[in-house]
């Protein structure tokens, strides 16, 4: 690859891309810490509006960290600067991947799990563009390091993606496949994919096939749940759903309402 690992400043010609990330909302755990979930929100959004939300829900044994993805010109707006957390053209598998974004925000999300006590489970989840980065970091995870090759040193427990895609979806099988070490991680790794069947900005379509391709990966723990009806957005049952999840996969002493 031609750029560096770092993101900011090692001289080679990539490099000189810089992400200011925004304000990182958190939201305490109202009972024992047992678990930090960083949740990332979609194209244009930041991360108050979620931990409004996630505050809300009846998990009071999770920490969450909700971050604000930078502001930058995204291809599918015409070049229109907003908080994206890495740049996107139309959604296909053709289309190029935005590496560098992708891996700077890979890095981003896994730097504010890398501090939480060693027994604390730490997971990542998103809706829209926010799932799809939680979806590569899944594979980051799998894999043991970034597209760019350094590694990735945090251990997810559970990753949670609503209404999203997977990027950087080409080769996965195959680059899975070559490690043991890889495979047995995608096995191991929980994964709670939804997806609303009217979905008019991600088609369920990309959501159905993106979760069909991680399991053809090996990842063996992946639960998919279609909406029927549903929207570009998050319901109260979905939610429940959500919680449930969560509370089975991550062994919480809290229980969902």
């Amino acid at each position: 690859m031609s750029y560096s690992h770092h993101t900011m400043g090692s001289g080679s010609r990539a490099a000189r891309r810089t992400f200011e990330f925004g304000r990182t909302h958190v939201v305490r755990p109202k009972g024992k810490h047992q678990a930090t979930i960083v949740w990332l929100h979609g194209l244009g959004d930041n991360g108050s509006s979620w931990s409004q939300l996630l505050e809300s829900l009846p998990l009071p044994n999770i920490k969450w960290i909700c971050p604000t993805a930078p502001t930058r010109p995204v291809a599918i707006l015409g070049g229109f600067p907003c908080t994206a957390w890495f740049d996107v053209g139309e959604l296909s598998e053709d289309g190029p991947d935005d590496w560098e974004g992708l891996d700077a925000s890979a890095a981003h999300i896994a730097n504010l799990l890398s501090t939480e006590p060693a027994d604390v489970k730490v997971g990542i989840g998103g809706f829209s563009m926010g799932a799809a980065m939680a979806l590569y970091s899944a594979t980051c995870c799998a894999l043991g390091r970034y597209g760019n090759g350094i590694p990735y040193h945090v251990n997810l427990r559970a990753v949670v993606g609503l209404s999203g895609w997977l990027p950087g979806s080409r080769n996965l099988r195959n680059k899975i496949e070559v490690s043991h070490e890889a495979a047995r991680r995608a096995a191991s790794l929980p994964i709670f994919l939804s997806h609303g069947t009217c979905d008019d900005v991600v088609p369920y379509k990309y959501g159905e096939k993106s979760a069909n391709t991680l399991i053809v990966a090996g990842f063996r723990h992946l639960t998919f749940k279609s909406f029927e009806g549903l929207g570009h957005y998050t319901v109260p049952k979905e939610m429940d759903e959500v919680c449930n999840w969560l509370t089975g996969r991550l062994g919480l002493e809290g229980t969902c309402g």
